[in-house]
């Protein structure tokens, strides 16, 4: 009997929702935001942040900034 129900938070609220993934009953206080699709899902549930949604690097400018002109060594 005690699998039925949530206990209440310690802010009062009583309020549950459904994760969407593992279809479990918890409390609407204690979901979290998916960084990787902006949607809420229990604790257990929330993704890690993937690197591979990073824009892509600038590449470095690595070019001489005063380069002196080629000579002969002769």
């Amino acid at each position: 009997m005690s699998g039925l129900y949530l206990p209440v938070n310690a802010k009062g609220s009583a309020a549950i929702a459904i994760c969407p993934r593992c279809k479990f009953k918890v409390q609407y206080d204690s979901l979290k935001k998916d960084p990787n699709n902006g949607n809420f899902y229990c604790p257990d549930c929330v993704d890690i942040f993937d690197p591979w949604r990073l824009p892509a690097r600038v590449p470095e400018d690595i070019t001489l900034q005063h380069p002196r002109p080629d000579e002969d060594l002769v």
